[in-house]
């Protein structure tokens, strides 16, 4: 049988210069197409939608190994704390199709 690898990262993120939630979504958008045009993510957001400050947001990245997804995770965790040097928490999930399968 063949398969793949999926990876899950559940993003923590904290925007300590936006005063609204209107300045929190204008960043955020921005966040979520990089995310998604630059590292070939699928994203998300999935948490604290009524707080201006803080997001949780889930990616999720696939690859045939499981060397290539880890290589396509670190470079995404690599950019988000370029780009967010002030709050970002990864945590990241990794399973295999055949552990998907049970």
């Amino acid at each position: 049988m063949t398969g793949g690898f999926v990876a899950v990262l559940v993003i923590d993120v904290h925007f300590p210069d936006v005063g609204s939630l209107k300045g929190k979504r204008k960043e955020l958008s921005s966040l979520k197409a990089q995310l998604h045009q630059r590292l070939g993510c699928a994203v998300a957001e999935t948490g604290h939608q009524d707080l201006w400050q803080r997001t949780t947001l889930t990616a999720a990245l696939t690859a045939g190994s499981l060397a290539q997804l880890n290589g396509a995770c670190d470079r995404v965790e690599r950019w988000l704390d370029a780009q967010l040097p002030q709050g970002v928490r990864v945590e990241r999930l990794v399973a295999s199709t055949e552990d998907l399968r049970g």
